[in-house]
């Protein structure tokens, strides 16, 4: 792959970087399809593998969240020391094969094993994709071209309720007792959206990589000579159990640390498996976290400087925080949705899909692409403008998702949908071009895989789970959605911290990221 000159930061972005960016687009788009489509087959898959309520919040959130959240730490180190469009199409290939052998799986157990190989697959696209189109748009049109990009999310999601309904429905009428290798209808439609992104995959190795910091004016950081090697080091930082020899590696002192926080992880699982608690989430959140607390320990110890930046910045801790439990309501709603329909609206597979899916896929683009143009606007005339956005996205949606999950009657209940998303979407291009300004380019895969945390371990392992595990407990899914809201305070309040220091997080950049060893 060649390296191509791009324009300075105060000219236009050139015709290859958009058509960079549709294809990143493209990717997005079939990323969302495979990681949503769960949720308009989860009424199927509830019935033939007899699952609950709060198994399906795991199959969807925890089983692929953890290990997205686990993976993309040293894929988005990775993606900082190698050839990111190298790496994003091993990354497509993953998980795509993943998907498709989804379709082949008799128990929950398979299920889950399948959606943890296309989470840590799926955790190479962002940090790659962030970091590229970083690389590509000078920063007045970064937020606008994430925004775009981030689009993919919803218009994917929607295509996947589309498709995935459509398959279902028509396959199980042909073939009410399986079809071809005994397959139903939830299975078929797995194996058709997951073949496809190895054909994708093949464009994607033709896009060109482009010079790192050449957009701002920076100097091109050098090669890193052996960027494999530092993959594998990463690997000791975050994986269980290897996580104790890259502690024991540090010294005694690192050691203590890391088994205490071990400790500390275990003994909170306990507790909840103690009193009822299903084990497997809890013990995978557990492992979440301890691994990110590994992580953060090592990369404080082997590289200062984007510890400081990132770790050490709480801007860009408080815009993460924020964000993600943006996302433990949205990523709750996005999921459920299609099941509260058919469930307690009557809807069929097809026209859930069509509606649920339609309507997500119009709110998500909108919200997004204005939610970004707005964002960009807002910083010209104030560095930390870009957060009024979300603010914005963690106060608005609310009134609209209890009007959705309230609903006896699919009009007011799509009318919620469509105004929670789209008000809700608007917040991601605002938040994720925050943190990249706050770190250096070379750091921008690192800032990424760290801000989808809060998307992840947040919002993903945790919203989807605990609207199940309410709705199982309680026998009401309207139940278990509300019962999220009370985190909208915690929301609001972060966004409101980011807002305050992020000016002086960016303007202090260098010179914090010089202070902690870095030669620039």
């Amino acid at each position: 792959m060649t390296e191509v000159d791009l324009p300075r930061a105060d000219a236009r972005a050139s015709r290859y970087a958009w058509y960079v960016l549709s294809v990143l687009f493209l990717v997005y788009v079939l990323n969302f399809i495979d990681r949503q489509i769960i949720s308009i087959l989860a009424e199927d898959i509830k019935r033939d593998l007899g699952l609950k309520d709060q198994d399906l919040g795991f199959l969807y959130g925890t089983a692929f969240g953890v290990f997205y959240a686990l993976f993309g730490i040293p894929l988005g180190r990775l993606a900082d020391n190698w050839h990111r469009v190298r790496l994003m199409a091993i990354g497509l290939s993953l998980w795509s094969v993943m998907t498709a052998l989804s379709g082949l799986s008799r128990t929950g157990g398979h299920l889950a094993a399948a959606r943890i190989g296309v989470g840590i697959g799926e955790a190479t696209a962002s940090p790659s994709a962030y970091s590229i189109i970083s690389d590509y748009f000078p920063k007045r049109l970064r937020a606008t071209a994430l925004s775009i990009y981030s689009a993919g999310l919803f218009v994917g999601g929607g295509c996947s309720l589309f498709i995935g309904g459509l398959i279902v429905q028509r396959w199980n009428a042909a073939w009410p007792d399986g079809g071809p290798l005994g397959l139903v209808g939830w299975q078929a439609a797995f194996m058709a959206v997951g073949l496809p992104g190895l054909v994708l995959a093949l464009w994607i190795t033709t896009l060109r990589e482009p010079i790192r910091g050449l957009v701002e004016g920076l100097p091109e950081p050098e090669r890193h000579p052996a960027p494999f090697r530092a993959f594998a080091g990463e690997l000791l930082t975050i994986v269980p159990p290897l996580t104790l020899i890259g502690a024991a590696m540090g010294g005694v002192k690192a050691l203590l640390i890391n088994v205490a926080g071990l400790a500390a992880v275990v003994a909170g699982v306990l507790a909840l498996v103690s009193i009822g608690e299903p084990w497997p989430q809890w013990a995978a959140v557990g492992t979440g976290i301890y691994a990110v607390f590994s992580w953060a320990c090592a990369l404080r110890r082997r590289d200062a400087p984007t510890y400081a930046l990132i770790v050490g910045t709480p801007a860009f801790l408080c815009t993460v925080v924020a964000y993600g439990f943006n996302a433990f309501t949205a990523y709750a709603a996005s999921f459920w949705a299609a099941p509260y329909a058919m469930r307690e609206l009557g809807g069929t597979p097809s026209s859930t899909g069509l509606l649920v899916g339609g309507l997500g896929a119009m709110a998500g683009f909108l919200g997004l692409t204005i939610g970004g143009v707005v964002s960009d606007r807002l910083r010209r005339g104030n560095p930390a403008g870009r957060l009024w956005v979300v603010i914005f996205g963690a106060v608005v949606p609310v009134p609209f998702l209890i009007l959705a999950f309230t609903a006896v009657t699919p009009v007011p209940f799509y009318i919620g949908i469509f105004f929670a998303q789209i008000t809700a979407s608007c917040a991601l291009g605002a938040a994720a071009a925050t943190t990249q300004d706050m770190v250096l380019p070379r750091m921008r895969g690192t800032a990424t895989a760290t801000f989808f945390i809060g998307t992840t371990l947040i919002g993903l392992a945790l919203g989807p789970y605990l609207a199940g595990r309410v709705s199982t407990l309680s026998g009401s899914l309207s139940t278990g959605m509300l019962a999220l809201l009370v985190v909208s305070p915690v929301t609001l309040a972060a966004a409101i911290a980011a807002y305050r220091l992020a000016p002086t997080a960016e303007a202090t950049r260098e010179a914090r990221a010089r202070a902690a060893g870095e030669a620039i």
